[in-house]
């Protein structure tokens, strides 16, 4: 794993010649080494098709390529970080949920009406939420930003969870998803927002929930 937890809200990289990783613009606090800082416009592994089905979906998030041998520390406007391991499964992320990861990972675009239907485009337009999510498979690690920390919850068979969909930063897994409405339900067990829809995510994964209903 090329990264390692400096603190909550930083985290350091090892850059090795051969490989690559890549990161929000934007998130190099520091370096120490021969590493080079490119701006990248092919959209990751995904390449030409992944980048131009971001830049439809309005899922674009400037991107940048580091490359060279030393380490190199990268944080965001503050925000809490959490540093997500994959051993050949798909990471289902919000774009501007990435602050960095291995340049070894696959990155593609999935439209969220697949996973739940109709419910799947209901949540993009009640969440504020892209229509498409960013996708990362592989083996290799990623770094991603949310409010006030993150917490893993297991999602099994038999054992959907629900998430407030304000609340959601990621998922992993064979998990499906759909947004339920729930009338009264965050003015009853919530801080009374009056959001009357959760996230019911089920199947076998996990799901990464944010401490916070604050959007990045």
């Amino acid at each position: 794993m090329p990264f390692r937890e400096v603190n909550s809200k930083m985290v350091e990289a090892t850059v090795v010649p051969g490989q690559r990783l890549f990161s929000q613009r934007g998130a190099m606090l520091a370096y120490r080494g021969d590493v080079t800082f490119t701006p990248n416009m092919a959209g990751g592994q995904g390449g030409l098709a992944s980048m131009i089905g971001r830049r439809v979906a309005g899922e674009a998030t400037p991107l940048m390529t580091v490359e060279g041998s030393g380490t190199v520390m990268f944080g965001h406007g503050g925000h809490h970080i959490q540093v997500i391991a994959l051993a050949g499964d798909t990471l289902y992320v919000e774009a501007d949920r990435l602050l960095a990861f291995d340049g070894t990972l696959e990155q593609g675009t999935m439209f969220m009406g697949s996973q739940g239907g109709v419910m799947g485009l209901v949540r993009g337009q009640v969440t504020g939420q892209g229509l498409f999510t960013t996708t990362l498979k592989g083996h290799g690690s990623v770094a991603v930003m949310a409010h006030g920390g993150v917490i893993e919850l297991p999602i099994a068979p038999g054992r959907p969870v629900h998430v407030d969909p304000q609340a959601y930063v990621a998922h992993h897994g064979d998990v499906r998803n759909k947004l339920s409405t729930a009338l009264g339900w965050r003015d009853m067990v919530g801080r009374g927002s009056g959001e009357a829809f959760q996230l019911e995510l089920s199947g076998s994964g996990a799901v990464y929930v944010q401490a916070s209903e604050e959007k990045l």
